[in-house]
């Protein structure tokens, strides 16, 4: 009895969602190892593998890319719980943004994004489309809901608290006159909570 041999599986296009995510990938190991100057469309293609005429079709601008690529690299370790206490919540979502902010191979690659971004359209689209607006908006929604619960008082501007809380951190991370550390994130609960928390 003569078998068949089992087919070979085709070499079929692989689907864009898979090579989006290897993409990225590779884009955020090259940006936490080579920084923001490391990552250009030339590199990125020739180590997903991708054309470059694929990353053209998907990023305007190496910038952008990278912006996309540090979001996607981050956002589980960043993602913000609700357990019911607000106090606590903020409490380990800033102690998260803190150490990551810290970290000697994330804080310069942050810095300079934000630096490349005020001269870089298309870098601060994509930064505010994939990562800052995003923060706020989960930020904003969870505070909300403990204003909701009557753990804020009703009067507070919660996107002035967002502002008050991370934006003290990039303070430090851009300008480092003082350390970013988590008794630093811990003085910024314990001084904001007497103002908003009832």
């Amino acid at each position: 009895m003569t078998r068949t041999p089992p087919e070979r599986p085709g070499r079929g296009r692989r689907p864009a969602a898979e090579v989006r995510r290897g993409i990225l990938a590779v884009t955020a190991e090259t940006l936490l190892t080579d920084g923001v100057a490391g990552v250009t469309f030339d590199k990125i293609a020739a180590a997903a593998p991708a054309s470059k005429a694929t990353l053209y079709k998907w990023w305007p601008s190496p910038g952008a890319l990278a912006a996309e690529a540090y979001f996607t690299h981050v956002e589980e370790e960043l993602h913000f719980d609700d357990t019911g206490n607000i106090e606590r919540d903020l409490r380990n979502q800033l102690h998260a943004h803190v150490s990551l902010l810290a970290r000697p191979d994330v804080g310069p690659v942050i810095a300079t994004l934000i630096g490349a971004a005020q001269d870089d359209p298309e870098l601060a689209e994509a930064w505010s489309r994939n990562y800052s607006s995003i923060r706020r908006r989960t930020a904003v929604e969870r505070l909300q809901r403990a204003k909701d619960q009557g753990q804020i008082h009703q009067d507070v501007d919660l996107q002035v608290v967002v502002d008050q809380l991370w934006g003290a951190c990039y303070h430090r991370l851009l300008i480092p006159d003082e350390p970013l550390s988590i008794e630093f994130a811990d003085s910024l609960i314990d001084n904001i909570g007497r103002g908003i928390l009832v």
